[in-house]
């Protein structure tokens, strides 16, 4: 079972500044928990998330020396790729690849068969600098812009992304419009199809919904899940309003196993979350 926790997608739609110190002491107790993987910023263009602007400066404060955690940065094309690949403290690169034609011209500016080469060439950055490339399929349940929506055109991008050796791949449910019906399908099916992927979800949920949506990704065999403390977060690019991430602490609660994390930390880091993210 791995947790991805996701500071930076609860950080990029606030819209008052938070300062890098606080981000970083922040990150830092992220980092003492003992999540798989830490999406801890973004190289994407200022203009259009001003919040991480500063990810280069939160990186500098990081202690990584205490920790199994990997960091994994947000980029949108070929520049932010080969700013992140810089660092080598980042392990993994996130490319929101857009099932809605008009979700990703809005997120990237580019088309999804454009978009479809940019990957190649970050796949192929990714390779040479020893990092990972993890694609996010956003709106792979749906959209809300009334465009033509199946299973079958995630299957086909998913085709395309295993040619390009793409091995982790994230469904992601950008607004909320995931449910059992549609998770349990898209799971098993391409689970089963394309075994060299690793498949994750990342749920944008309301309150009530959370746990149907686990347990109908889980039971299909997701075992990689993203997640944020208390569910803050939401996707400013998307044209709904904010919808909240999965609450991490209700998905460790419902795993009700071991998960190797370190209780006191997350308690910790839990109890910091408020006052980062309650401004």
């Amino acid at each position: 079972m791995k947790i991805i926790e996701c500071p930076r997608d609860a950080m990029q739609g606030i819209s008052e500044f938070i300062p890098t110190d606080i981000k970083a002491a922040y990150i830092n107790q992220l980092l003492k928990v003992g999540f798989d993987t830490i999406d801890f910023g973004s190289f994407v263009s200022p203009k259009y998330i001003p919040q991480l602007r500063d990810t280069a400066q939160v990186l500098e404060q990081l202690d990584l020396e205490n920790t199994n955690s990997k960091l994994l940065s947000i980029i949108a094309n070929t520049r932010g790729a080969t700013d992140a690949c810089s660092f080598e403290e980042i392990n993994y690169l996130g490319f929101p690849l857009s099932v809605s034609e008009q979700f990703q011209l809005r997120n990237t500016k580019k088309s999804i068969a454009q978009s479809l080469s940019t990957v190649e060439e970050i796949q192929n950055l990714s390779v040479k600098n020893n990092k990972e490339l993890v694609v996010y399929l956003s709106m792979a349940f749906g959209n809300p812009y009334g465009e033509n929506y199946h299973t079958d055109i995630v299957a086909e991008l998913t085709k395309k992304l295993q040619k390009l050796d793409i091995g982790i791949v994230a469904l992601s449910d950008t607004v909320g419009v995931s449910s059992p019906k549609n998770i349990a399908p898209l799971f098993s099916t391409l689970i089963k199809e394309y075994q060299s992927i690793e498949f994750g979800a990342h749920f944008h949920t309301i309150a009530d919904k959370w746990e149907e949506k686990l347990e109908s990704a889980y039971q299909n065999g997701c075992r990689r899940f993203d997640a944020t403390l208390k569910g803050y977060g939401g996707c400013p690019m998307a044209k709904d309003d904010l919808v909240g991430n999965m609450p991490t602490e209700k998905l460790i609660t419902y795993f009700a196993e071991d998960l190797g994390l370190n209780k006191q930390e997350l308690e910790k880091s839990l109890t910091l979350s408020i006052s980062v993210f309650k401004r």
